[in-house]
């Protein structure tokens, strides 16, 4: 991969960091069990997206 390729790789990566830790932050002054469970589902595939990056990442260090 390219220099700018892996700088892409790295800012996906914040941005993917940035979304988990606002949901995790939302999800402290939410009541209803249904948005919970469903923002709790975004945050895993966000995480998913994250893992993912991170070993594309680490395979081409």
């Amino acid at each position: 991969m390219t220099q700018k390729e892996l700088l892409y790789i790295e800012d996906a990566i914040c941005h993917e960091q940035n979304v988990i830790a606002y949901l995790n932050d939302a999800l402290n002054g939410i009541k209803d069990e249904e948005l919970i469970s469903y923002i709790n589902g975004v945050i895993k595939k966000h995480e998913s997206t994250k893992k993912r990056l991170m070993k594309k990442l680490e395979d081409n260090c």
